[in-house]
């Protein structure tokens, strides 16, 4: 009977290790398609692991405003997870930053073509970047108008 233990624990530290090996593997592949992944869409244009979380917010009278600059900002790999009314107007556009670096907030204002970028953390929301888009936004030459 006792020549068989070393089998016997031959066999658990093998499955041990399998265990291991798998668990490795999970966490390898959840990490490939977690935020900051690669999902096999464009690559980020920014220099951190961590993608941009934003919303688009519209205050101006301009219908769709929000989701065509939703769609601008998703094409060029920012997170884009809340868009709608600002429910008020805005005389400017202003790219807010909430969380992170200032220079996200200069990227995101680069790909839409203003210039205004303020700082305001605010922890109670759950983006790094707000976009108030005011009556002065204008989209970049060679986007149409949906």
């Amino acid at each position: 009977m006792e020549q068989h233990r070393p089998a016997r624990s031959r066999r658990v530290a093998l499955g041990g290790i399998a265990v291991v090996v798998v668990a490795a593997l999970g966490w390898w592949a959840w990490r490939a398609v977690a935020p900051g992944g690669t999902r096999g869409g464009p690559e980020p244009i920014w220099a951190s692991s961590r993608g941009i979380v934003a919303e688009v917010l519209n205050g101006t009278a301009r219908t769709g405003l929000a989701r065509q600059v939703t769609r601008l900002l998703r094409e060029n790999g920012v997170d884009v997870i809340y868009f709608g009314g600002n429910g008020g107007p805005a005389d400017s556009t202003t790219v807010v930053v909430r969380r992170g670096d200032a220079a996200r907030g200069r990227e995101v204002a680069r790909l839409l073509g203003v210039s205004r970028v303020a700082t305001r953390p605010d922890s109670t929301r759950r983006v790094d970047i707000s976009v108030i888009l005011g009556r002065d936004y204008r989209l970049p030459k060679g986007r149409i108008p949906l």
